[in-house]
Order: C-alpha cells, then sequence, then structure tokens
C-alpha cells in the first residue's frame, strides 16, 4: 500500500486554540482588516507565509546547541560556506539576516537611479528594493503565467520575447542583471524550466548581463523539474539544482523557506570585485562577512536545514500536500490557480467574488473573510500588495490576478488541518455574494499591505447580514 505519509515523526507539538468568532470580528475590525496586525495568539491556523514558520528537525536543533559563536570565521560559517558551494557553486558566499538583506545589500551595490530589472514576476521585498533605489523592476512572465485557470507544467517561465522586448526598449546600458524567481512565488508558486533557465541564460551570456536567481524555494522548483521535464526524471534533485545554478552568475536566498528555518539568508557571486562591494556595505549593514547578522548557531542550522531540503522523500511529500489540499478545493468549487503550486494554494479571488471590483481588493476582501468565517490566515497577492505605477504613462496600474496565497509551513500542519481550511474556503464561497469591497483609509508610502488599515465601502459592514 502506498499511502502519502509524512516522513518524520513528531517530536513536540504546539498548542493552538479557536477563538470565537464575535472575538474574531473584533480582531479585524481593530486591526484595519489587516490581518498582518493580528496577534498570532488569536489565529488558529496559520498561512499567511512559509517564510521562517517552517517546524526545524532534530539534526537543525542539534546543530544549532553545537554552533560555533566564534566571531571571525566559526567553524558554524566553515559549514554554512562549504554546504552552499557544494549545491549552488558560487565562489563568494555572503551570510544575511534574511533574503530582503541580501536583496538591499546587492541593489545598493549595483542599481543606479533609472535601471531596469527584468524578472519573471518580483516578489514584494525585492520589487520595493528595486524601487528604492529609484530603477524599474520590470515582470517578464510568459503569458501562461499570468492565467489562473490554465494547466500547464511552467507557469514561471520567463518569455523570452518580452526579455528582448525589454533590452531593446531601455537598451542593455540600463540593465545591470536579470533576475529569474524560483519558484515563482507572486505567480501561484509556479515553477521554472531548466529548458527555461538555459534559454535565459544563453541570452544573457549573448547580450553581456549577468543572471541573478532568487533561489528562495530551489529545492522545490528543481522537484518539479525532475518530475515533470523530459530527460530529468531519473537526475538526483542536488544535481539538477547544481545543473541550474551553473547557468547563473549568483544568487540572493531568503533560507527562511528552503533552508527549513526561522531566520536566515545569503547572496551568493561568481564576481570578485561586485562580491567586494557588497561586502563592505555587509560589514556597515549586517555584520562581519563571515555571520552576517547571524548566530553561528543560525548558521549551522542553515546548513543542516540545506542538506535536508534535498531528500526526495521529503519533497514528494510536501509538494503532495499542496497538492491534495488543490484537489479538495477541487472538490468543494473553490477557485484557485491551476496547477497547484509548489509551497501555497492561490485562490482566484477575482473569480471567487466576481462582483468587486480590483479598485475594491477582492483578495484582501476574502483573505478577511478566511479569518471571520475560521480563524485561518492567508495573505493578499493582488492590488493592494501590487497595484504600482506604470514607468510610462505614470498611471496606477492594477496587477493582472487576484490571489490569495495560503502558504503551508513546512513540516507543520496536518492533513486533518488542512481540510479544515479548505472548508474555511468553501464556506466563504457561500457568503461570497453577501461580502463587499474594502477602502484604505491609511497606507505607507512603501509595502503598504504590510501595514495599511483599510474598512468597508463606506464605513459599514464588510459582510452584508440579512
Amino acid at each position: 500500500m502506498d499511502l502519502p505519509f509524512e516522513p518524520y515523526r513528531i517530536k513536540v507539538v504546539e498548542k493552538i486554540q479557536r477563538i470565537e468568532r464575535d472575538a474574531r470580528a473584533r480582531y479585524l475590525r481593530e486591526s484595519g482588516y489587516n490581518v498582518f496586525k493580528i496577534p498570532s495568539e488569536a489565529i488558529y491556523i496559520d498561512l499567511l507565509t512559509d517564510s521562517g514558520t517552517s517546524a526545524m528537525s532534530d539534526q537543525q536543533w542539534a546543530a544549532m546547541m553545537t554552533g560555533d559563536e566564534a566571531y571571525a570565521y566559526s567553524r558554524s560559517f566553515g559549514d554554512f560556506k562549504n554546504t552552499i558551494q557544494d549545491i549552488f557553486g558560487y565562489e563568494h558566499v555572503i551570510p544575511t539576516h534574511q533574503g530582503r538583506a541580501a536583496e538591499s545589500l546587492l541593489f545598493a551595490v549595483a542599481l543606479e537611479a533609472g535601471n531596469v530589472v527584468p524578472n519573471n514576476i518580483h516578489f514584494d521585498t525585492t520589487r520595493a528594493n528595486v524601487e528604492y533605489q529609484q530603477a524599474i523592476a520590470l515582470d517578464c512572465v510568459c503569458d501562461e503565467g499570468l492565467d489562473p485557470t490554465l494547466e500547464a507544467p511552467f507557469k514561471g517561465d520567463m518569455s523570452l520575447a518580452k526579455l528582448e522586448r525589454a533590452f531593446e526598449k531601455y537598451g542593455v546600458e540600463r540593465i545591470p542583471f536579470v533576475m529569474m524567481t524560483i519558484t515563482n512565488n507572486s505567480g501561484g508558486g509556479q515553477p521554472v524550466s531548466m529548458a527555461n533557465v538555459r534559454e535565459v541564460s544563453g541570452f544573457c551570456k549573448k547580450v553581456g548581463v549577468p543572471l541573478i536567481f532568487d533561489a528562495c524555494r530551489f529545492a522545490e522548483n528543481a522537484w518539479f523539474i525532475q518530475q515533470r521535464e523530459e530527460g530529468y526524471e531519473d537526475r538526483e534533485i542536488v544535481d539538477i539544482c547544481r545543473e541550474m545554478f551553473a547557468m547563473g552568475d549568483g544568487c540572493t536566498m531568503s533560507a527562511k523557506k528552503d533552508a527549513l528555518v526561522n531566520i536566515g539568508g545569503f547572496l551568493g557571486l561568481n564576481d570578485p570585485e561586485l562580491a567586494q562591494k557588497v561586502t563592505n556595505l555587509l560589514i556597515l549593514k549586517e555584520g562581519f562577512p563571515t555571520y552576517g547578522g547571524l548566530a553561528g548557531r543560525d548558521l549551522a542550522a542553515v546548513a543542516q536545514g540545506l542538506r535536508e531540503v534535498l531528500d526526495p522523500d521529503y519533497l514528494a511529500y510536501r509538494i503532495g500536500q499542496i497538492k491534495r489540499m488543490g484537489d479538495r478545493l477541487d472538490e468543494l468549487g473553490v477557485p484557485y490557480l491551476k496547477p497547484a503550486g509548489g509551497h501555497a494554494i492561490y485562490v482566484d479571488a477575482r473569480k471567487a467574488l466576481p462582483h468587486i471590483p480590483q479598485s475594491q481588493f477582492p483578495a484582501q476582501v476574502f483573505t478577511a473573510a478566511l479569518y471571520l468565517e475560521g480563524g485561518v490566515r492567508g495573505v493578499e497577492i493582488g492590488s493592494l500588495m501590487f497595484e504600482h505605477k506604470d514607468p510610462d504613462t505614470g498611471e496606477m496600474v492594477n496587477p493582472a490576478m487576484e490571489l490569495v496565497r495560503l502558504a503551508v509551513p513546512r513540516r507543520v500542519y496536518t492533513h486533518t488541518q488542512l481540510e479544515y481550511v479548505a472548508q474555511v474556503c468553501a464556506r466563504v464561497m457561500e457568503i461570497g455574494k453577501d461580502l463587499q469591497g474594502l477602502e484604505i483609509v491609511w497606507e505607507p508610502p512603501a509595502l503598504r499591505h504590510f501595514t495599511a488599515r483599510l474598512q468597508p465601502i463606506g464605513g459599514g459592514k464588510m459582510l452584508r447580514t440579512p
């Protein structure tokens, strides 16, 4: 019998408790209908993010206990560096406290005002860090990646035609590097094929610009290549990773995803001059080059996590868990971006709430309703997060999709708990026609979705009651 059971045993548990609906309604109002502001003790199932929320293994905890806290070139840094070089292959390994620090350091030294950074789709902090340097974050995902209903194996691929048009429009002198996000988070956790990496890498070499990966979910992307791409079905995951990264010139990584830790990140580079510039800024902003804002125990946990994430049994269960949740949503009639992604389900809020226009943030409405009805916390990946100014016209532009990401922390929730989430999604669909839109009452100048305050249109109720 071949059952998809968890490839681990549970040693420690954490109590969670569901609070009453009236209390959830109060928390929602007090938070300004922004679930980022609801305290975790008021959350029943937390799918806000898979970043830093995974359960570490016994071997990771053991590594933390033996972490070397020497200030300069600790034993833990040596293991960290060697492990990263073995998998990713980049000569220079620069530790940071998380992925956005790696992005910030790289962009601060490599970008100038007016530069353009093409990507398949930039995620929120990547886009914000590019724009903070007064540069343009340009999305070049393939057209298939913008159709939530289309079943295709590699919807995270970059469109070479769009990339070529970007170079024709802006000129190579304005594009210091190209980025590729694997898997493509903002596009539904969809993978990038090896063929597409090879194609984009070849183009970058032809025009003479580096290719930099956003490698947060690199192992999940490699698993999809192994399962879906011809010629890779018998290849080891680590070998697929090595082939993929060999076609690039560097990477940023939040280790809080596929390295299975609660904090940490790094920047890998081959260019010694660029690496030195980044390191100079690292010392000023993060810490000494061999710890970069992390304790020795954190470096040790990252190294161990990077080894564990390559386990094919773990990856098969991890990605299978997401697919089974998608299959259940299909049975319940809840629309989501197809096929199911690697780390999350992305509910299609435009299809779920067709009466709410993008200007009234339908994905944020669905997110708030998930919490109100079941204490489930997801995150909006739509107009609240990604509405932006068109660099040519200056007009505000809504994203192509309105999604609610249900990001599943690694090794944390059971099948039964995700079944509950699916039922809450179905409940929101039942009351969907009675939900109305939201409007912003306050927002910050950047990354507004983290801290903005909203209210139901006209100051009334989000859920109309008879």
